[in-house]
This record gives C-alpha cells, sequence and structure tokens, in this order.
C-alpha cells in the first residue's frame, strides 16, 4: 500500500505532546503510588512439577489452584503428562496446601520437583533488566549522533523512554501480572519504537537540504507523509499477530502479548508525534546548532 497524501500533522504537535505529556506523568504516578504486580521472577515464590496418568486441562487446574492461592498462578503443559505450576507465595505451608489440594482432585497426580526462588533472584532480574535497558538506550543515542546528528538522538531517545513508561503505566492501571516476558517485550517495544522513528529521522535527513526553502514545520510534514505508507504496513503486520496472542494465547503469554500491543500502539504515535514534535519545537526555539 502506497499513499500519496500530504496530512497536516505537525497542525496537531502540540495537543498531541500535551497528551503525551499527561499519560506520561500519569504514568508515573500510578506506578510510584500504585506500583506494579510482580510476578514470582521478581518477588520469589514457588514452582511446583507435577504429573498425571491423563492431564487435566490448565483451565481447570487453575480453577482449583485459585482456591487456595491469593494471587493468581501462572500453569502451563510441559511433555505429555505434566503442569508446572508457578505461584508468587514462597512458604513451605503453601506449597503443601497447594498440593494437598490438588492431590485431593487428581488422584493420579504425582509431585516430580518443586522448587523455591528466593527474592535475591528476583532483585538480580530487576537489576539486569534495568542496566540492559540503559545500555540499549546509551547505545541507540551514540548510533544516532554518529549516523545522523545529536539533536535527532537526543528527540529518538525521548520516545522510548515514553513508550517503556506508558506501557508500565498500563500494566500497573489493570493490575496484570509482571513477568521475565514482559522485559522481553519492554526490549522489543524499544527495538519496534526506533525502527519508526529512524526511518522517519533518516527521511528527514534527506529532506534537510529543503530546510531553507520550506521551513522546519513544512520539512517535518513532508517527511512523515512520505514515510506513511510504510509505518502503516509496518504497524499492521505486527498489530495482527500481537491481536491473535492477546486473544487466544492465553494467561502465559499475556504479559507480553499485552505489553507488545500497547507499545506498537504507542510507539507508532510516539514516532510520529512525540519525535517530529520535539525537532519542530527545538529548531522554533534554537535553530543554530542543528546543522
Amino acid at each position: 500500500m502506497k499513499l500519496d497524501v500530504q496530512f497536516d500533522f505537525m497542525k496537531w504537535r502540540r495537543p498531541a505532546m500535551t497528551v503525551s505529556a499527561t499519560l506520561f506523568i500519569l504514568s508515573l504516578a500510578l506506578v510510584t503510588f500504585r506500583g506494579l504486580n510482580l510476578g514470582i521472577d521478581f518477588t520469589g515464590g514457588n514452582v511446583v512439577q507435577v504429573e498425571f496418568d491423563s492431564r487435566p486441562n490448565v483451565g481447570e487446574v487453575r480453577e482449583v489452584v485459585s482456591a487456595v492461592v491469593a494471587k493468581e498462578a501462572m500453569i502451563q503443559d510441559f511433555g505429555d503428562r505434566g503442569i508446572i505450576i508457578r505461584t508468587n507465595e514462597d512458604t513451605d505451608e503453601s506449597r503443601a496446601q497447594l498440593v494437598g489440594v490438588l492431590s485431593e482432585k487428581y488422584k493420579d497426580m504425582k509431585v516430580i520437583g518443586f522448587e523455591k526462588v528466593g527474592p535475591v533472584v528476583g532483585k538480580e532480574l530487576r537489576t539486569q533488566a534495568v542496566w540492559g535497558l540503559t545500555a540499549a538506550l546509551v547505545a541507540i543515542l551514540i548510533y544516532i549522533t554518529v549516523r545522523f546528528q545529536l539533536r535527532f538522538a537526543v528527540v529518538s531517545v525521548f520516545p522510548l523512554v515514553h513508550d517503556v513508561v506508558l506501557a508500565l503505566g498500563f500494566f500497573s492501571l489493570t493490575r496484570m501480572e509482571i513477568s521475565s516476558s514482559f522485559i522481553a517485550a519492554i526490549l522489543t517495544i524499544v527495538g519496534y519504537s526506533l525502527n519508526n522513528t529512524i526511518i522517519i529521522l533518516d527521511r528527514v535527513r534527506e529532506n534537510w537540504k529543503n530546510l531553507g526553502r520550506d521551513g522546519i514545520v513544512a520539512l517535518l510534514n513532508t517527511s512523515v507523509n512520505q514515510t506513511l505508507s510504510r509505518t502503516i504496513n509496518t504497524t499492521l503486520t505486527t498489530l495482527f499477530p500481537v491481536l491473535a496472542l492477546c486473544i487466544w494465547g492465553g494467561p502465559v503469554l499475556s504479559p507480553f502479548s499485552y505489553a507488545m500491543l500497547v507499545g506498537v500502539i504507542v510507539g507508532t504515535y510516539s514516532s510520529i508525534y512525540v519525535a517530529t514534535g520535539m525537532i519542530v519545537e527545538w529548531w522554533l526555539f534554537k535553530p543554530e546548532g542543528g546543522k
């Protein structure tokens, strides 16, 4: 799909950036005061591995487990007859109660292994996630500075932070569980959002020679419109599989799929309005030093 259009995106840059700033602040407030529903990977808990002669449906097992587990457990199949149950409760008593309820319901069940994940592991995962994301942002800043210019590098990092914070705010609002797959989704969102932003900035760089003739607002409008068909194609081809995961992926994949859903929508929006809007406002405020 190739579009030959000329939408006036920059006309709405200030309202769009105001909305972004509002959502950003609200998301930070949610994460700060409401917190996140951290899963077993971050808080510690019990992992129980069981096996059946005739394995029951995972949904049925989840109903049984929910009677004794305070928070939602993560339950998944493994092999032909096994099920792995992960809970946020890390005491021996909670594990014994869980096994007791399952044994009463399923006479053919056997416990073939269990593991206690301590909070120290959770702390290490949080630290590694923060360091990984920070290293990625620094590397991106350096690359874009070398490839384009410092001004472009700075405005390309802001949408990434914007997208990550809004995804965290969504998870804080909905109380969906944060698992290790959520971290994978966040890093994928960063890559997706950056890809959209770089495509637009590369076209801006190509059109930069027309700055004196067109002005910064018209130049950014032209650049966004010239890459619009690619942005729509990329967004739709990513969005449809993600929607399928949200609908049919089940609770195990939900942290990843819903984080990706929010990231795709917000990332597309931020690459069009946040990055380009910041370039326009920065140039209007201080045009020198941008060449």
